[in-house]
């Protein structure tokens, strides 16, 4: 990315909450609460993992890289929401924002993709059970799981390095983080290139793998359409629920983000949503998936009670 003077280039504003004073302190307790929340669930939820052999299975091998993954997540962005909460300068030097552009892209990328791929587990699991072991083994897992995270890293970069943004007298981003949108929004140079290769990483990343969860679930469902016990069903089903509550929350925010002329889009309106699945969505996931699923709770009990610890119930 270029830049148009030595102003621009060094240092960008974030207004983040600076625009509504009155809420700086709702909100840094809020992100506050989230961010301890974020780290505190999805370490709960590695340590599980980990700790019991029921759970070391490819399903949670999967959540297991999407509670790392959403820690990075929630880190990239949410301390650095916190310390500028009540700064009254809250500037980012050029290459830090740089920085935590990218690495927001590459893990919101890597998401949209882990969740695709936690959705092919579903689908052999529940339409091809006798083979589950034998599809997804230990090395299956892993290649797909680096796959996963290979991909997204060069997609990132792919987008990063076609941006021919220049930056010339306004350095202020409207926004609580460097986000990619906001700098589009900023530069002063022709924008249409980069907004066209948005678009098109917007569609490989977002669309495409959401296109592949939402046929994924159509064989599901015709694969459990398929079993005759009301009992079987159930339980089938019971194993999607989870995953199909994080695909709807964390896809419906980005592509409402995202796959929009960004002609139509408030920065106001934007900051909120990219708030929404930047900060929410990584704390939300382990308690949807805590809450949802006996196999972590019978997990959580084994552990309280090694520890001698009775008196909280699940």
């Amino acid at each position: 990315m270029a830049a148009g003077n030595a102003t621009a280039v060094f240092e960008f504003l974030l207004i983040g909450i600076s625009n509504y004073p009155e809420w700086r302190s709702t909100f840094f307790t809020l992100v506050l609460i989230t961010y301890l929340s974020t780290l505190l669930g999805n370490g709960l939820i590695i340590f599980l993992i980990y700790c019991d052999a029921h759970l070391h299975t490819p399903m949670y091998f999967f959540l297991g890289n999407l509670s790392f993954l959403d820690l990075c997540y929630g880190t990239a962005s949410m301390p650095q929401a916190l310390a500028h909460c009540f700064s009254t300068h809250p500037y980012l030097s050029y290459p830090l924002c740089l920085t935590q552009m990218s690495v927001s892209l590459a893990l919101a990328t890597e998401e949209c993709l882990l969740l695709a791929t936690m959705a092919y587990d579903r689908v052999v699991a529940i339409s091809n059970p006798l083979r589950y072991s034998v599809v997804m083994s230990g090395p299956v897992c892993v290649w797909l799981a680096a796959t996963s995270w290979g991909t997204s890293i060069v997609l990132t970069c792919m987008l990063v390095l076609s941006l021919r943004l220049r930056f010339c007298e306004a350095n202020v981003i409207n926004h609580f983080v460097c986000e990619i949108l906001s700098l589009v929004k900023l530069a002063c140079s022709d924008t249409g290139l980069s907004e066209i290769m948005i678009l098109i990483t917007s569609i490989f990343t977002l669309l495409l793998p959401f296109g592949f969860v939402l046929l994924s679930y159509v064989r599901i469902a015709a694969a459990v359409l398929k079993i005759r016990s009301a009992q079987g069903r159930v339980k089938a089903l019971s194993t999607c629920g989870s995953h199909l509550t994080v695909v709807t929350i964390f896809y419906g925010a980005a592509i409402s983000m995202y796959i929009k002329p960004q002609s139509k889009s408030s920065p106001d309106h934007d900051k909120f949503i990219s708030v929404f699945y930047g900060a929410l969505t990584p704390m939300l996931n382990p308690l949807i998936y805590s809450l949802r699923n006996k196999d972590v709770k019978g997990a959580m009990r084994k552990v309280m009670a090694k520890n001698g610890i009775s008196f909280f119930q699940f």
